[in-house]
């Protein structure tokens, strides 16, 4: 989680517009189906636009994605290989591999 963002995701305002997208969502990722855990911003929070609440908060900003489809929609702006993959925050780590 960014700096300028850790506030804004730990708001009532931020749960209560996450829980809206879960439920209109079904707890399904809108792109494949899977099981959903990651309420996305599709336009990308910046310090510029996390006060304006059409893209912070507006339901058409918002989508449910399962953990693949959030990683591929980060995809084109982070650099990443097959050794990194991004945790429950969306942040970049070290992928762990199963022996």
């Amino acid at each position: 989680m960014r700096d300028f963002a850790k506030a804004f995701y730990l708001s009532k305002e931020w749960r209560r517009a996450r829980a809206y997208v879960f439920n209109r969502d079904t707890g399904l990722c809108v792109r494949c189906g899977a099981l959903g855990e990651i309420v996305h911003h599709k336009e990308h929070l910046t310090p510029q636009n996390i006060s304006n609440p059409e893209i912070a908060l507006g339901e058409g900003n918002l989508e449910l994605l399962c953990r693949n489809c959030h990683a591929l929609a980060h995809a084109g702006e982070l650099a990443t290989d097959s050794g990194l993959t991004f945790d429950d925050e969306g942040n970049v780590v070290k992928r762990e591999f199963l022996s």
